[in-house]
Parts: C-alpha cells; sequence; structure tokens
C-alpha cells in the first residue's frame, strides 16, 4: 500500500499547488513549464498539433532571437544579410534570376560550412525538428549555414525561396511553400519583407504568404530596397504604391513600418536621398539590435497567442464531437457539419464570448477536418480550459514581471559586429560634420564666419554692458517663425553662462543654431564642445 499512498500524496500536493501561481526561476523556463504542464495536454487532446502547429520543443524557447527574410526573388533578400554580417556565407547564390531555392538558416557556428536539412532536423539543439513534418521535398531545400560572425552571436538569420510570379512554382515547389512559412512566423522575432523599389509588383503568391503571416503583423517590419535606383518623385510614388497593396493584403489598424534604402555596400545611384537612406538604415539597424532585449517578451507573447488558438480549437473540436450520432449516419452528419462550421463558429463566439479574430481560418479548417474521423474527438474537458484559463489569467502576469526584470538586467544586449559596428563612430557616423556638428574639427570656432553679420544685428538692439536681454532677443529671434519649444531649446543652449542675457557671441550663436535647425537638422540636447564660444571655453575646462 505504500506506492499507492505516497502517490496520492503528491496528488494532493499537485492539487493545492494549482491554485497559486507557480514560481520560476527564469522567464524561459517559466514558459517551458507552462506549456508542458498546461498548454500541451489540451493541444493534445484535441488535436491541435494536426491542424495548427506541431507541438512546441524546448529548443523553441531556447534559441537566440531569429529574423525571417521574405520577398520575391532579386528584392535582395541573400544582399541584405551579407550586408548585415559583411561576410559571405556559405550555401549563398546570387544573381538576377531567381537564385535561393532553399530555405538557409545562417547561424553562429565555430566551424563555417553547411548542414544539410535531414540532419538539422534531428539536432534537439536547434529549433528546427518539427520542420521533418513538412517531408523531404521541403528538407531537401532546407540547410543551415554555420560561421563565426560576431553579428551571429546574438541573433540567426532565415533566408526564404524567393517567390516568383505565377502560377507555375507553387505547383512545381513540392511542399507547402506558406505553411513552411507560417510556421516560421510562429517562432521568429522579426519578419522583413523585402520589396524592389525599382520593380514594385507583388505577385499573387506574395500576397498568399503576406496573407499567411496574418496574426504576426507585430514582428512585420518592411524594406523598400534598391530606392537609390529611382528619383526622389517616382519614389514617393513606389511608396504610396507599396502603402497602398499593403493595406490591402495586411489588414491592421496600425500601419506597418517601412524602412527606404538601399541595403548593400555599394555606391548610390541616385545620391539625393542619401541622408534619408542613413537615418531608415540607423533605424531598421536599432529595431534589430533590440531583438535580444526583447526576446522573452516576444516568446511570452507568442505562447499567449498560441494558448488562446488552442482554447477556441478545444471549443470547435468539441463541439463537433456533440453533435455526432453515436450509430447511424456518421459521414452525412460529418459533411453537414463541415458544411455548416460557419454557425458553429458565430455559436461559439456568442457562447464563451470570443472575438472572431482568433478563430482559425474557415476555409482551411474545413478543409483539415475533411481527412479527421470525428469518432475520435474527445468530448468537452472543462478541467484542461479551466488549467488554461488559470495560466493565461495568473501565471502569465507572474511572468511578466520577470520579463521586465529580465530586460532591465539586460542593459548591454544588443546585436554587435558587421553592419552594426560601421556608422558608430569617427567622421562617417550619422550626422557628423553636419548641422550642429559642422566644424567638429576645425580649429577656428565655426560660428565665426558669420558672425559680423549677426553683429550687425545685435548692435541694432542696443546692448546694455555689452549683453542684450531675453526680451529683447526674443522680438529678434522670434522672426525665424520657428516655434516657441524650438526657440526655448535654441536659448538654452545658447546662454552658455545661465546669466540670463546674451554677449554678442552668445547671439551668433543663438543664430547659427537656428540656421542649423531651420536646414532640417535637429538641436543637440546639450551644446557640443566645439560650438562653446571662445570666450567661455576657459571657464567650462
Amino acid at each position: 500500500g505504500l506506492p499507492e499512498g505516497s502517490a496520492a500524496s503528491s496528488r494532493n500536493v499537485e492539487v493545492a499547488g494549482k491554485k497559486d501561481p507557480e514560481l520560476f526561476q527564469n522567464v524561459s523556463e517559466g514558459l517551458k513549464r507552462l506549456y508542458r504542464t498546461k498548454l500541451f495536454p489540451l493541444e493534445d487532446t484535441y488535436h491541435f498539433h494536426d491542424f495548427h502547429s506541431p507541438a512546441l520543443e524546448d529548443a523553441d524557447f531556447d534559441n537566440k532571437p531569429m529574423v525571417l527574410l521574405v520577398g520575391q526573388y532579386s528584392t535582395g533578400k541573400t544582399t541584405f544579410i551579407r550586408h548585415l554580417m559583411e561576410q559571405d556565407f556559405p550555401g549563398m547564390r546570387i544573381g538576377p534570376e531567381p537564385t535561393t531555392d532553399s530555405f538557409i538558416a545562417v547561424m553562429h557556428g565555430e566551424q563555417e560550412g553547411v548542414i544539410p536539412g535531414n540532419a538539422l532536423v534531428v539536432d534537439p539543439k536547434k529549433p528546427f525538428r518539427k520542420l521533418n513534418a513538412f517531408g523531404n521535398a521541403f528538407l531537401n531545400r532546407f540547410m543551415c549555414a554555420q560561421l563565426n560572425n560576431p553579428v551571429l552571436e546574438s541573433i540567426s538569420i532565415i533566408d526564404t525561396p524567393g517567390i516568383l510570379s505565377g502560377e507555375k512554382q507553387r505547383i512545381s515547389r513540392g511542399y507547402d511553400f506558406a505553411a513552411v512559412l507560417e510556421w516560421f512566423a510562429e517562432r521568429v522575432d522579426r519578419i522583413i519583407l523585402l520589396f524592389d523599389a525599382h520593380k514594385l509588383d507583388i505577385s499573387d503568391e506574395f500576397s498568399e504568404v503576406i496573407k499567411a503571416l496574418k496574426n504576426h503583423e507585430d514582428k512585420m517590419r518592411v524594406v523598400l530596397n534598391k530606392a537609390d535606383q529611382i528619383s526622389t518623385q517616382q519614389l514617393m510614388r513606389v511608396y504610396g504604391a507599396l502603402m497602398w497593396s499593403l493595406g490591402k493584403i495586411i489588414n491592421t489598424p496600425e500601419v506597418v513600418r517601412v524602412y527606404i534604402g538601399s541595403f548593400w555596400a555599394q555606391p548610390l545611384l541616385i545620391a539625393d536621398n542619401r541622408k534619408l537612406f542613413e537615418a531608415e538604415e540607423q533605424d531598421l539597424f536599432r529595431d534589430i539590435q533590440s531583438l535580444p532585449q526583447n526576446a522573452a517578451l516576444r516568446k511570452l507573447n507568442d505562447l499567449i497567442k498560441r494558448a488562446r488558438l488552442a482554447k477556441v480549437h478545444a471549443y470547435i473540436i468539441s463541439a463537433l464531437k456533440k453533435e455526432m450520432p453515436s450509430v447511424f449516419g456518421k459521414d452525412s452528419k460529418k459533411k453537414e457539419l463541415i458544411n455548416n462550421l460557419g454557425a458553429i463558429y458565430e455559436k461559439i463566439q456568442k457562447e464563451h464570448n470570443i472575438s472572431p479574430g482568433d478563430f482559425p481560418n474557415l476555409k482551411k479548417m474545413q478543409e483539415l477536418l475533411a481527412v479527421q474521423d470525428f469518432t475520435k474527438f474527445p468530448a468537452f474537458k472543462p478541467k484542461l480550459l479551466e488549467s488554461v484559463e488559470h495560466m493565461l489569467g495568473n501565471d502569465i502576469a507572474k511572468l511578466m514581471t520577470l520579463v521586465r526584470k529580465e530586460e532591465a538586467a539586460m542593459t548591454n544586449q544588443s546585436v554587435k559586429g558587421g553592419a552594426f559596428e560601421g556608422t558608430m563612430n569617427g567622421p562617417f557616423g550619422h550626422g557628423y560634420g553636419e548641422g550642429a556638428g559642422e566644424g567638429i574639427d576645425e580649429l577656428e570656432w565655426i560660428v565665426g564666419r558669420d558672425k559680423p553679420s549677426y553683429d550687425e544685428i545685435f548692435y541694432t538692439l542696443s546692448p546694455i554692458n555689452g549683453k542684450i536681454s531675453g526680451a529683447t532677443a526674443k522680438k529678434e529671434l522670434v522672426k525665424s517663425k520657428l516655434p516657441n519649444t524650438v526657440l526655448g531649446k535654441v536659448w538654452t543652449l545658447a546662454d552658455v553662462d545661465k546669466d540670463g542675457y546674451l554677449d554678442d557671441e552668445e547671439f551668433a550663436l543663438a543664430n547659427h543654431l537656428i540656421k542649423v535647425k531651420l536646414e532640417g537638422h535637429e538641436l543637440p540636447a546639450k551644446l557640443p564642445a566645439h560650438l562653446v564660444p571662445p570666450s567661455k571655453r576657459q571657464e567650462q575646462n
């Protein structure tokens, strides 16, 4: 009788533990445990994995942030990866004709080389084991390029086959391309859609692919590449057309962020928009660099999305089971239920107060149901659903505070190496020698050049003891028509000795800063050393 007793006592402990949110060491451990103990049993019972997405593995929770690149052929996906890493990777092919016809996971490894798909999906350390479900046709088109590159120490990048236009290759692929992309979309941290500004046409397959990435709009960023090949006016038109097309395909209230630029290390063909491209590239780099810090939150988010779908799925399956006759007429009833699925959706929406957006695609669900044996479906099991509800209601909140803690501890965790190093220091840093940075490495005070003309104005304002008051300065500076918020900042920067008055040098400096602003540059947060008036420099040192 002993083992029985011990089993019973451990069961009591378990029941008692259900009530309190669990305690976790770190986010990824917590997610693993929640998934295993609360969500997986529900998924397993209601055949979730046959319908939506294979079960999650430990590697899914442990792996580095991944960036998925998607685009039509020759939009520059492979070149974009090369540009980020500043290094060729094994297995890459670049050319105007459709070249990349494989999924290539570009990952960090001490030894450079290629691992074929069949070997990849049996490696428990890599997050790809469940891809074997897509069969050999896919595995022959999947590989991992490993190389020792600093960028890859904090992220992995997935290059995908170029999407062609037209029907033909959808049939010739031999595996469900959209489904594979969806599998990746669920597990990556960023999806970058690449478009070619030079020839913007969105093929049917591409729009289908973008629709397959539905529910992951929060991970999507769009890059309008090769933008240096067209003039500013054309670029504006192309940008407008792109936003319009995307708006039709991606139906979200917020606009997807589009980065415009030329993401490769070649001379710009039309350099008019150089400044814009630089700023956009910096923004995109910053976005990618923030991925390691936000990885835990993303995994948490994805688990919540998955749990909501699993819940809805359980309601659908148990509703179908309930309608099945126990003895006769099973086949005809099955057909009737499948045709009637829309009405079943509506009933579940009303009954359980679930928003329509949480439901799986109706047509796809009907196709999947056609091959299932309804008699094997389980009935409604409230315990399993309660456990998932409890996870969503309590445990996730606990993990959320842990996520915040982990983020705070990871201040220096941003992507390094490759193109991310290029522009931070030295004269080609963003904005170096422009705007407020002009004259940074000149011996003379840059404001001195135009000071004679500023002095003429200064002396018409009848200075007292060589200074003019704030009120007097205001009358003059307001003529720039800049808003008060900007002029306030100019005043703060120009009144170097903070005495509430401007002398001739400070007045010249104020006018110089206004010129900087009027030329479209930003004002610095504090006055750079090279702009400090010469007579004030001794005081500062």
